[in-house]
């Protein structure tokens, strides 16, 4: 493997600023304002969270079959690059569907089908890092992957004010634009040498593992969001019963995480599961947390608009995400090295307890200043939690295994958001029909708790030797 130029690590990764500038704009501003546009406002929590949960059942399944079938091409034109062209192009028609739906079943339908064209591309894209950089440059080639990663945040900040001033198809375009000027550098300027034997190792039991462990999710998220359901029929309205139907949605949340981690992990791992259970919960921490943050972005608009009354809530929604982001980076950068002095588990701790921090002042704003702060200690949390959650991941897998025990974190990395949206939208609405806007202080307090929960996991990890106990 020939060493890379310094501009190689720009081509190598600037499509993840495309995809990132996609999912950055799509999720958190132009989803929710479409879907409050299509559905009865008392339901809109409900049937977003049908859209994120049937979206990432369909990229949990479809960017790591992408991964697998890209590792065994044997076109000409390289192992990545098809995947990558193909995927961007589906996702213009795609958005475009999106763009001129003119009622919620188009709107999911568009979603659906975007989730499957951008995680083709997704899928094989993180394989051009392992295929064209020397190992002793690919800690350079990562940090520019990450800077390319944030940097569409702070682009993103000019998608609210056009979502809100009705230039939807201008924000559109400017996603579709960024998607093929992206996906048009890397497929000119990249050079991969075509893969000359397709690999003989079987499929069929990865592929099956994957369906099987999006299945875990779903069936185990939405029956807790049914029995959650029931439990808001049975209990009645006063002030004590509506307390219990809370709770029910908090345990509702950690359970179906430990429970899909229990059985993911028995899926992928099979017995040897029972022997790294550190490992598991370390899972668990981390789908906590994820499913927390995750699923404050996804409803932020909502609670801003009709928790706060905020009028320009897509606006605001893009200005509280170049916020976090502002805060994310710098933090990130000086955990990682604070995490080495001081070790990996105080800083995870503590990356919880500063992001609960910032979910509570979010909780008690009245106005858009105390969002943008309580943004600012969000951005903190989830800086310090990105540089050292991976890492101490990284210490608790077998070596010689790491690429198997990290995959599975990955793949369920994206049932976070399944649990989080899933139970959370329909329970904000069946608060929110007592008093408007109470549902997002509710299931905000339990992203909160999440937070907190992902704290107290970390006593059952057991770091290796050298690694220093909080």
């Amino acid at each position: 493997m020939k060493r890379i130029r310094w501009y190689d690590h720009i081509t190598i990764n600037i499509y993840w600023l495309g995809l990132n500038m996609a999912s950055g704009s799509i999720t958190p501003i132009i989803l929710p304002f479409l879907v409050a546009l299509f559905v009865p406002p008392e339901v809109k929590g409900t049937y977003l969270a049908r859209v994120r949960v049937i979206g990432l059942a369909v990229a949990m399944m479809i960017q790591p079959m992408a991964g697998m079938f890209s590792d065994r091409s044997t076109l000409r034109w390289g192992r990545r690059r098809p995947y990558i062209v193909a995927g961007t192009l589906l996702d213009v028609v795609f958005l475009a569907i999106i763009g001129a739906a003119t009622s919620y079943w188009m709107l999911l339908l568009g979603i659906v089908l975007l989730q499957f064209s951008s995680n083709i591309a997704h899928g094989a894209l993180q394989g051009l890092i392992p295929d064209l950089v020397p190992e002793d440059q690919r800690g350079r080639a990562s940090g520019v992957k990450a800077i390319l990663e944030l940097l569409p945040v702070f682009l993103v900040m000019g998608i609210g004010p056009l979502v809100d001033r009705g230039y939807l198809w201008t924000a559109i375009g400017i996603v579709m634009g960024s998607l093929l000027l992206t996906m048009l550098i890397t497929a000119l300027t990249v050079q991969e040498e075509p893969l000359r034997e397709k690999p003989t190792t079987p499929v069929a039991r990865p592929l099956l593992q994957i369906v099987a462990l999006t299945l875990i999710f779903l069936v185990v998220t939405q029956g807790s969001e049914r029995l959650v359901a029931l439990v808001g029929k049975i209990v009645g309205t006063t002030a004590t019963q509506l307390v219990a139907v809370g709770l029910a949605g908090l345990v509702a949340m950690a359970g179906s995480i430990l429970i899909g981690v229990y059985f993911g992990a028995r899926v992928g791992l099979g017995r040897e599961a029972q022997e790294h259970p550190s490992f598991i919960w370390w899972v668990v921490n981390r789908l906590l947390f994820l499913a927390a943050v995750g699923s404050i972005q996804s409803f932020a608009q909502y609670f801003l608009s009709d928790t706060i009354g905020i009028e320009n809530a897509a606006t605001v929604t893009s200005i509280l995400l170049g916020v976090v982001a502002l805060f994310l980076l710098p933090s990130a950068l000086i955990s990682g090295w604070l995490s080495d002095k001081f070790g990996r588990m105080r800083l995870v701790m503590a990356s919880g307890l500063i992001a609960a921090v910032g979910t509570l002042l979010l909780l008690l704003s009245a106005n858009v200043p105390m969002v943008l702060v309580s943004g600012c200690i969000i951005g903190i949390g989830a800086g310090t939690f990105m540089a050292t959650n991976w890492a101490l991941g990284t210490d608790l897998v077998p070596p010689e295994e790491a690429g198997r025990y990290l995959g599975i974190s990955n793949l369920a990395g994206a049932g976070a958001g399944i649990v989080g949206a899933g139970i959370g939208g329909p329970m904000a609405d069946f608060f929110n029909a007592y008093q408007r806007g109470l549902g997002y202080l509710v299931i905000f307090a339990i992203y909160g708790a999440l937070f907190l929960l992902s704290v107290a996991t970390l006593l059952k990890v057991r770091p290796p030797l050298g690694q220093e106990r909080a």
